[in-house]
């Protein structure tokens, strides 16, 4: 197993000993099931189809000139779902 060594600040230092107290387990072992968990998360967000945001972000907010008010202004609505 490699090492690692990193420097903490005093609260997450004293919040990582809370935790591995809580989960009865040593700072390596609770920090090796974060890091894999964090890791585990960031690799399905990667993998997944990309959204409709995704592929067309670049469209958004580009188009201007339509009412500012279309929600609020019930002009915008006069004869909405008449026939």
């Amino acid at each position: 197993m490699n090492t690692l060594t990193l420097k903490l600040p005093v609260n997450l230092d004293l919040s990582l000993n809370e935790a591995c107290q809580r989960a009865q387990v040593s700072k390596s072992e609770l920090v090796r099931r974060a890091l894999a968990a964090y890791l585990g998360r960031a690799n399905a967000v990667e993998s997944r189809a990309p959204s409709a945001l995704d592929l067309a972000g670049d469209l958004v907010g580009c188009f201007g000139g339509g009412p500012s008010d279309l929600s609020s202004n019930p002009l915008h609505m006069e004869g909405f779902g008449q026939r």
